[in-house]
């Protein structure tokens, strides 16, 4: 994702060092029990993939650090993390699951459309965020409440 966006905007790819800053903007802490997880894909004992999911509130999920590497995408793997992932959220008790990506990631925006998200309006101010998806999690029991899409803190 680095080298995509290094691509794109400065025609060069990404430094060890700006992956390693860039981590460090986006820790993950958040990402194990209770309130997230962080999983894991592997095919044939080599790690394929990952996706992170955190609760930002009690009903709502949000998709993290969702990747594939280049050598298993267009296996379908990334359909089978995503729907894990949705799983992941529900059994943390969410309703519905959230994320955010760059138009630049066309076969992610493809993907989350595929898969019945749905785009929203923005739920945060991250300046590499440029398109915000919602997915009701199937079996989530309905809420009487509208779908709050105002910015959630952190």
């Amino acid at each position: 994702m680095a080298d995509r966006y290094f691509a794109l905007h400065e025609g060069r790819r990404s430094t060890p060092q700006e992956i390693e800053e860039g981590l460090a903007e986006y820790p993950s802490a958040d990402l194990t029990a209770p309130h997230g997880v962080l999983l894991v894909a592997r095919a044939g004992g080599v790690v394929a993939g990952c996706a992170g999911v955190r609760l930002l509130d009690a009903r709502t999920a949000e998709l993290k650090q969702m990747f594939v590497r280049a050598s298993w995408r267009g296996r379908g793997g990334a359909g089978r993390l995503l729907m894990a992932a949705q799983s992941a959220a529900a059994r943390l008790g969410a309703e519905r699951i959230r994320l955010d990506t760059r138009r630049d990631l066309v076969e992610a925006v493809a993907l989350y459309r595929r898969h019945g998200f749905a785009e929203i309006e923005p739920y945060h101010d991250d300046p590499y965020a440029e398109v915000f998806f919602e997915k009701r999690l199937a079996g989530a029991p309905r809420s009487a409440e509208p779908v709050d899409r105002r910015p959630s803190p952190g």
